[in-house]
Parts: structure tokens; C-alpha cells; sequence
């Protein structure tokens, strides 16, 4: 059979004008011929659609702070001897890893939802070592394969999505044994110029803001999953890829006139399920085929890193700190004793976050290749922590607004000549500020807590990098209880026996 030959990844990047700006960044995904749809119908330029539009208002923040803030969102780069956006940094230290953390809190806070680039990110850290390792053990080029790629990424700044998790079926079952085999992305077939894989992707972060998917495997495989062992680099604008944009709560909101109930009408987050129809992948863009004794170790890796990066939620707990002191100050009760106490909570477990997300970088330790990998257990914590405090910091902040959050009139109503002005009269707050500053406050309250950016504060935070079971696996199979019995019983002064 034919093969339609597909770019190399220089000649890819030849014609592509190295991105320096957000604006250049929102230009290079104009005009891309992708195939997306979204509320059951085709989209023709996801660019300029008002629901996708401020997802990708997100990611354009990522190449503004690294002009803005450059001592933050940059970092020397040996592969090309220059500044590179830290975001396509390769972490050769635990500074690396507290820098990438303090980036992170600095994004959440700038655009207050999911900002997409943390799991491409954490791909980028992954493959170091795994590609490494997998060459030292069958003697692969998987490693400079790797190398080579992520230097035309950095000197063309692109943005790398995560395809990690795939609809997995029946859980009961392995890949292998699925009645339908593209329930988990799969090598359908293999050529002298490369491999065709078949299957999904689910909840893909920013999949179709991103210049290229990287493809993993999701869980740990045995030899009969052979097939299902595969990395792979895809340009997000492959033959054969569709995207299904995914549902957000409120987003049809942003198809409604004005930006006041939108909450947060500049930026938001994304989620799609990518589709792969036998889309083909040039061997040079292949860094794992078969190799299925790797694959729990990749994953393993992979939420170490990813699990801390979700001190980013910190970032968005600041903002609703902020949302709720303002709000208790235009409601006039900034002053009551109750109100600080629940903002002194929220911070605390604010910085609880961050403080298990930062420690566990400042613990990181070196691997075989010489990258650094965060300490496995103290981001555990972090993730965990995550799946529960930021429901508590949203419902305390929703104490502070009052009912009122959810009983606004619309903005259409506020500026009707009949209904505006009684609405002006009847929901002012404190007497120097203005009901529309109040409705302000109020409505990003709701988005963060209930509407489009709920996703990225509350059910990402549950459910990202790995359901709260997750973690507790991963705990328990650090705790060394056995090891911590051993110092109890020497101080209790109990003789060792054949037990210890």
C-alpha cells in the first residue's frame, strides 16, 4: 500500500516562522485545515470561535509572561545555547523544578483557569529519561531522536499536548483483551518509512491549541499489549486526526452578547477527545514501539512530575481569595470577624498546596539520563491534597458572596432602559462601590466555583493526572511502614527478632 509521504520534522519547521509572541502564537493556529467539532457541528477556524477563542487567550499568556516576567518563564537552554520559555525546558535541577512551580502559581494567577501546557511540559521531562533508558537496555535511537526533536521545539517555541489518556473500555479488561482493540491507541501497522496507530485520546488538555501531540501509553502493559506500547510525535494538524470539543458548564455563555456573566470572558480552558484513524508517524518522530516493560515506569515518572505541577491550582486559589475579600468588602462585611477567619482557612490551605508541590522539587533527585525528577511521594501528596482543598476554598468563597451569586439578573437586564436602573438601585452593595464592580465580582465567582472555570479549579483538580485513588496507591506504596515499625520498636525498647 501507498504511503503519502509526510514531512520530516526539519522540513515541518522550515516553514514555520519561529513564534516569539502571544499574537504570533494565536497566528501560527490560524488556517490549519483542522478537523474540529463542537456542539454537532463542523468548526471551520477554531481560532476565531467565541467558546475556543479564550482557551487559547490562555496559552498566548505562556509566550507573554516569558517577554514580561523573562527571569521566571525562561531558561538556558544547552541544546541551542539560548533562552528558551521554560515551558520546553529540559529540568537539570531541583531549581529547575521550583522555578517551573513558581511559573505555574504565577500562570494560575494571570488567567485563572487551566492554562494547557503543564502536561506537555511534564512529556517533555518524561521522555528524557525513558527514552534514555529504553536505549540502554535494546540498543534504540530513541534518545537522540528525542534530543533532536525538542531542539526544533525550542527553536520554534512550540506547543507540545500530552496524549496520555486513552477511553480504556472495560476496566476489567487489558488492552489487549478489549472486544474493540482502539479502545487503547494501538500500532495498526508498521512500514519501512513508519508506523500507523489507531485509537483516542481523552481529555487532552489544549489538544487542539497545541502544535504537536505526544502519544503514551496510559498504564502498565504486559507482552500481549506489545502494540499498545507506543510513543509517538504527531503535528496537530496529522491527516487522519478529528477533534470532539468537550462541554464545559456555562460555555455557551460565551456565544451571548457582552463579558459580564461570563465571569471570565478573556480566558479559559480546554478539553478534547482526539481521534487517531490510522495516522501515520515517521519513524524519526517514534520513541517507543513495543518496548511494554516501560510503560508502567514511563507512567510512574509522568505523575511524579505532573502530579506536583498542579500547584498551579494555587495560582487559581489565589485569585479566590482575592474574589472573596473583595466581595466581603463590597457587601460590607469585610470587617466581621467570621469573614477573616474564613479567608485565614482559605489561605492556609492555599499554601498547604503549594508548600507539599514545592518541597517535593526542592527533593527531587537525578536519573540515569541527568535529568531531575520530583521527589514521587511529596507530589503525591500535592495531587491529593488538590482533590479536596479546593472544594473547600470554593465553598468558603461562596459563603462570602451570598446567594446573590447565583440569583444575578443578566447583564441584559442591567442595561435595559426599564429594569436597569432598579437593578443599579437595588443590588448596590457598600455605597463607593458600584453594583456593576459587585456583579463583576460576583459573576467570576461563579465561574470560577460553578461555570466554565469550575473544569479547571474543581473537576480537573479532582480527577487530572489521576482520580484521589491514584494517589493513594502511590502512597502506599511509598510509606515504608515496615522500616518506620523498626524505629517505634527501638525506641519503645523492644528487642529485635527475625521480624525486623
Amino acid at each position: 500500500m501507498g504511503v503519502k509521504r509526510v514531512e520530516t520534522a526539519a522540513e515541518r519547521w522550515a516553514r514555520f516562522t519561529p513564534i516569539t509572541t502571544g499574537e504570533e502564537y494565536i497566528e501560527s493556529l490560524r488556517d490549519r485545515g483542522v478537523k474540529v467539532h463542537l456542539l454537532g457541528e463542523r468548526v471551520e477556524e477554531p481560532v476565531d470561535h467565541p467558546i475556543i477563542r479564550p482557551s487559547i487567550n490562555s496559552l498566548r499568556m505562556s509566550y507573554d509572561l516569558a517577554i514580561q516576567e523573562p527571569e521566571l518563564a525562561t531558561a538556558w537552554s544547552p541544546l541551542i545555547n539560548a533562552q528558551v520559555n521554560r515551558f520546553l525546558h529540559i529540568v537539570e535541577s531541583p531549581h529547575d523544578l521550583v522555578m517551573k512551580n513558581r511559573m505555574q502559581r504565577r500562570m494560575g494567577q494571570l488567567t485563572g483557569t487551566c492554562f494547557q501546557r503543564c502536561a506537555g511540559l511534564d512529556t517533555i521531562s518524561v521522555l528524557h529519561s525513558i527514552t534514555f533508558d529504553i536505549d540502554q537496555k535494546h540498543g534504540t535511537p530513541y534518545h537522540q531522536r528525542y534530543l533532536a526533536f525538542l531542539k526544533l521545539a525550542q527553536q520554534h517555541n512550540i506547543i507540545i499536548g500530552a496524549g496520555m489518556t486513552d477511553p480504556k473500555g472495560d476496566r476489567s479488561k487489558r488492552p489487549a483483551e478489549q472486544e474493540d482493540p482502539d479502545l487503547f491507541l494501538h500500532v495498526t501497522r508498521r512500514t519501512e518509512e513508519g508506523i500507523f496507530i489507531k485509537g483516542a485520546k481523552a481529555h487532552m488538555t489544549g489538544g487542539l491549541n497545541s502544535h504537536w501531540i505526544c502519544v503514551m501509553p496510559t498504564q502498565n502493559l504486559q507482552e500481549a499489549d506489545r502494540d499498545y506500547a507506543v510513543i509517538g510525535l504527531v503535528p496537530g494538524d496529522a491527516e487522519g486526526l478529528t477533534y470532539i470539543y468537550g462541554r464545559q458548564s456555562c460555555d455557551t455563555r460565551a456565544l451571548e452578547a457582552g463579558d459580564i456573566d461570563k465571569g471570565n470572558a478573556q480566558f479559559g480552558g480546554q478539553e478534547t477527545l482526539v481521534i487517531f484513524d490510522d495516522v501515520f508517524i515517521p519513524w524519526e518522530h517514534v520513541l517507543m514501539d513495543g518496548e511494554y516493560e516501560f510503560a508502567q515506569e514511563l507512567v510512574t515518572r509522568f505523575t511524579a512530575y505532573h502530579r506536583a505541577s498542579y500547584v498551579c491550582k494555587t495560582g487559581l486559589g489565589d485569585v479566590l481569595v482575592g474574589a472573596a475579600a473583595s466581595i466581603a468588602e463590597y457587601n460590607g462585611a469585610d470587617h466581621a470577624s467570621h469573614v477573616k477567619d474564613k479567608l485565614v482557612e482559605m489561605t492556609h490551605l492555599n499554601e498547604t498546596i503549594y508548600s507539599s508541590g514545592i518541597a517535593s522539587s526542592y527533593e527531587a533527585k537525578p536519573l540515569a539520563s541527568g535529568i531531575y525528577m520530583n521527589d514521587p511521594m511529596l507530589a503525591n501528596i500535592c495531587k491529593h491534597n488538590v482533590t479536596r482543598f479546593p472544594y473547600e476554598i470554593s465553598r468558603l468563597t461562596q459563603d462570602l458572596a451570598g446567594g446573590i451569586m447565583v440569583t444575578l439578573p443578566s447583564q441584559a437586564d442591567f442595561e435595559h432602559e426599564e429594569t436597569g436602573d432598579l437593578l443599579d438601585k437595588y443590588l448596590r452593595g457598600r455605597a463607593s462601590v458600584s453594583t456593576e464592580e459587585r456583579v463583576r465580582m460576583l459573576r467570576l465567582i461563579e465561574n470560577m466555583t460553578l461555570g466554565r472555570n469550575a473544569v479547571g479549579y474543581l473537576t480537573e483538580s479532582m480527577h487530572g493526572a489521576g482520580s484521589p485513588q491514584a494517589q493513594r496507591i502511590q502512597i502506599t506504596r511509598g510509606m515504608e511502614v515496615e522500616s518506620k515499625k523498626a524505629l517505634a520498636r527501638t525506641l519503645a525498647g523492644i528487642i529485635a527478632t527475625d521480624r525486623d
